[in-house]
């Protein structure tokens, strides 16, 4: 959840998906989640909250947002200064 958190964050000024508010990284970041989860649900053939704890489903969103936001103000101001 941090890395991809921190790299849908760096790319989330940039909006590569246009400017819809369904297209923002961050939204996507949450659909990408909610597909892994699924994922796992399907290959384990387990509910979700028997193999990790509805706790550690939520500490692991706070994470993601986190790093999201700790990766949009990398790309933005460090690298907007390097650049300049």
């Amino acid at each position: 959840m941090t890395i991809s958190g921190f790299v849908a964050g760096m790319h989330g000024d940039k909006r590569p998906f246009g400017d819809d508010v369904l297209a923002h990284p961050l939204v996507l970041f949450f659909v990408a989640v909610g597909i892994g989860l699924l994922a796992v649900r399907v290959v384990v053939k387990r509910p979700v909250p028997e193999i990790l704890s509805e706790r550690m489903l939520l500490y692991g969103c706070f994470v993601g947002l986190a790093a999201f936001l700790a990766g949009n103000w990398f790309a933005v101001h460090w690298l907007a200064m390097r650049g300049r």
